[in-house]
């Protein structure tokens, strides 16, 4: 539980900062930096000398889906995620605990709509290439971590929070250096990450359910965040790589 409620909060605290370090810039007549589930129409396509330029896939009028509410939907959902967890299971809190992860699921995909509408204006078929590679994604890693020997990717565990640890200094330094190479560093090493937490949460339940843990609502909420934050990952790097060899 820990491992993906820390992932949940050092991803939202990552797009927090990535909106800090945009705003350092000016941003007449242009646009600013957005959080990673975030975006919004017309995102521009711009070139210089002939140049594409990746951080447009970031950039959108400031007028148009305010960070604040990327961050008011991220927190939300993490508040739904941290009364989940404090919540025990049983069959009298089972319906309660349902409605929270369709809570949870609602403002996470609320939260990935403004990205969603700003790589339909790139390329709409950017969003079913990234959902059927997140798909097979998931998919692969999923059936690695149930035939492989049990609890032998445990061991992620640590190295997984060391990773998302690095994610988070590296934004804070970003913020300040306002590095496109960090930047793009950043969703790569994110993305690498999630497909190890799925092998780890994979193994993980299994483990819990055989020791008894039957709480499928939670188990439900760690595959979840492992397939979502690799469907924006992916959506971030297809939609900078149609931006930069269109």
């Amino acid at each position: 539980m820990f491992v993906a409620a820390a992932g949940a909060y050092v991803n939202m605290v990552t797009h927090l900062f990535q909106v800090r370090g945009a705003r350092g810039g000016g941003q007449h007549g242009c646009c600013a930096l957005r959080p990673l589930p975030g975006g919004c129409r017309g995102a521009p396509r711009a070139r210089k000398a002939g140049t594409a330029r990746p951080h447009a896939l970031t950039e959108a009028p400031a007028s148009l889906s305010p960070p604040q509410f990327s961050l008011l939907t991220g927190f939300g959902a993490l508040g739904l995620m941290v009364w989940l967890t404090a919540t025990p299971h049983s069959k009298e809190t089972e319906q309660k605990r349902l409605g929270m992860l369709a809570g949870f699921a609602f403002l996470t995909g609320i939260n990935l709509g403004p990205l969603l509408e700003m790589c339909i204006s790139i390329n709409p078929s950017i969003i079913p290439t990234a959902f059927l590679g997140t798909a097979t994604i998931f998919a692969c890693f999923s059936l690695s971590a149930l035939y492989a020997r049990r609890r032998s990717f445990l061991y992620l565990g640590g190295f997984l929070l060391s990773g998302l640890t690095l994610m988070l200094l590296s934004s804070l330094v970003n913020a300040f250096v306002g590095s496109t190479w960090l930047f793009t560093a950043n969703l790569y090493l994110g993305l690498m990450i999630m497909c190890g937490f799925v092998l780890f949460d994979t193994q993980l339940i299994i483990e819990k359910a055989e020791s008894g843990d039957k709480d499928y609502i939670w188990h439900c909420v760690d595959l979840f965040l492992d397939f979502v934050n690799i469907f924006r990952e992916l959506l971030m790097i297809l939609g900078m790589t149609e931006l930069f060899f269109d």
